[in-house]
């Protein structure tokens, strides 16, 4: 550490740490001594797996973002939440209909919202989440798919929504539907999915699996990449 990098004063679980100030969340809790095994993943801001409430001196609002990506600033409190406990629903999506009745029987706190907006405030992606919870609201379930579809699962609109909705198991749902039911079908993916079942790529496949490391990246990089 430089001798002259500015130092603040930021408490983790209530005990206070001098970190460097142009930490990120996870960064400081590491420069502290913690050693991170969960609330941590992909380190690059789109696994979730690092959702984490803070409160900054001197504010009032209790915020919340992602610990890799949120940094630190000086007095401020830090709690991590890896993981959100929520209401997931077992389900056969071959007996659902894509519809507003799914979500009537699976989550039927959906209708609950009172477009209070904490939800969207409260994602990291910048996803209208209220917006595609009043999708499923009206039954536009294609809607609701694409609006939710950058989500990644952190569960931060669910702990901080006044109606307890589960915003983002109910956006998984949308997808599913939409994927399944609403979606033209691609005769080239099912040609592939075909071709697969019959076992077309099995040599090809158990080639890459005995093929070092540094070839597949090779292989990957140098690949024909084809647009449009």
């Amino acid at each position: 550490m430089a001798k002259d990098q500015e130092m603040v004063k930021v408490y983790i679980l209530g005990e206070g740490f001098d970190v460097p100030a142009s930490s990120t969340i996870i960064t400081a809790m590491e420069y502290a001594g913690f050693q991170l095994t969960t609330g941590v993943g992909c380190r690059e801001g789109f696994c979730g797996a690092c959702a984490t409430l803070y409160r900054e001196k001197g504010d009032y609002k209790l915020q919340a973002g992602l610990a890799c990506q949120t940094v630190v600033s000086d007095g401020m409190y830090i709690a991590q939440i890896p993981f959100v406990p929520a209401e997931k629903p077992i389900y056969d999506i071959t007996k659902l209909t894509p519809d507003i009745n799914s979500f009537k029987t699976l989550y039927p706190t959906v209708f609950r919202c009172v477009s209070c907006n904490t939800c969207t405030k409260a994602c990291p992606q910048d996803i209208e989440v209220m917006d595609y919870v009043q999708a499923l609201i009206k039954g536009d379930i294609a809607k609701a798919a694409d609006l939710s579809f950058d989500c990644i699962r952190c569960g931060l609109c669910a702990l901080r929504c006044p109606a307890e909705i589960v915003q983002y198991n109910a956006g998984i749902l949308a997808r599913r539907l939409t994927g399944r039911y609403l979606l033209k079908k691609s005769p080239d993916l099912e040609l592939r999915v075909k071709e697969i079942a019959e076992g077309k790529y099995d040599k090809d496949i158990e080639k890459l699996m005995k093929t070092n490391k540094e070839k597949i990246k090779k292989l990957y990089y140098e690949r024909e990449v084809k647009l449009g």
